[in-house]
């Protein structure tokens, strides 16, 4: 087996610590040409499956789809470096993992399943009031909320209508530009 790259740190001495960073820094040809082509092959797979089953793939309207996100993430990962899963095996697990989310998407239009898989919007401030007791359910800190409002660019809590802290984990900033008031459709799901 030739290795093509080798990055000479330390003299090889027989020393534990040499052979490690010697194995840490050495690429054989083998590798070097599967790594290539598993690359270009996951990548070409990932771009057609994302073309047959949606933008929604990769989007974070609910918690299927941040898993989504993850196992695509470490199923590219694991076949284009992994000696032990070739090409074939981490494309067929992709498609499941595509097949998997739509069928998620499908069953979220019914209320039961959404119930089960997904996360309430919360509402974290009403006008200038910060509701202290829904911040402590979703985890969120009064600096998160600062830190948010501030990104928003609030410089008054009198600017503020509403605070939502949604199902993807996102804060929301609804901001006072008059005395309207919110269409109760944009709440309706909104945990209070």
């Amino acid at each position: 087996m030739h290795k093509i790259l080798t990055i000479s740190i330390l003299s090889s001495s027989g020393n534990p610590l040499d052979e490690a960073l010697e194995a840490l820094f050495s690429l054989s040809e083998k590798s070097f040409y599967l790594i290539l082509l598993s690359t270009f092959l996951i990548y070409v797979a990932v771009i057609m499956l994302t073309r047959v089953f949606g933008k929604r793939s990769f989007s974070k309207m609910s918690s299927f789809d941040f898993a989504m996100t993850v196992a695509v993430g470490s199923m590219i990962a694991t076949t284009i470096l992994s000696d032990s899963v070739s090409f074939l095996e981490g494309a067929v697990g992709l498609l499941f993992v595509y097949i998997f989310q739509l069928t998620a998407a499908f069953f979220r239009r019914y209320k039961w399943f959404r119930k089960i898989s997904d996360n309430q919007p919360t509402l974290i401030m009403d006008g200038e009031n910060i509701l202290s007791e829904n911040m402590k359910k979703v985890r969120v800190t009064e600096g998160d909320l600062r830190s948010k409002l501030r990104e928003a660019n609030v410089v008054k809590l009198s600017e503020v209508k509403a605070v939502i802290f949604e199902s993807t984990g996102d804060m929301v900033v609804l901001h006072k530009n008059n005395d309207d008031v919110i269409d109760e459709w944009l709440l309706k799901d909104v945990q209070r």
